[in-house]
């Protein structure tokens, strides 16, 4: 999306959208990238096209490298705070999981 994704995420979040140094204006083509190196590339525009790509992708022989495309200012929900445990993930904006009860600490 050419953002560096989280990092532009957390600053939208945890910054009041004062970005730094995660937008790029110029990004390498990456299917060209993976062919320089011998791989499949393959590039995802849209979801209409996700299954396919994935099909590709799953039923190419050797490495892959996937361009999947997303919508510039898309965020990635959920995500788990720097240094958080799993039950401190943030679920949607500020909505997150509830308390680490016995079954949650059990997964840590």
């Amino acid at each position: 999306n050419e953002y560096m994704g989280m990092v532009r995420q957390w600053q939208e979040l945890n910054h009041g959208g004062r970005y730094s140094e995660s937008y790029s204006e110029a990004l390498p083509d990456f299917v060209k990238l993976a062919e320089a190196y011998g791989w499949t590339g393959i590039r995802i525009s849209d979801a209409d096209s996700l299954d396919d790509g994935i099909a590709a992708m799953l039923s190419a022989d050797g490495p892959v490298m996937v361009d999947c495309r997303v919508a510039k200012l898309a965020n990635c929900f959920p995500m788990i705070p720097s240094g958080a445990a799993h039950t401190d993930m943030v679920l949607h904006g500020d909505e997150t999981v509830g308390e680490k009860d016995e079954d949650a600490q059990a997964l840590v």
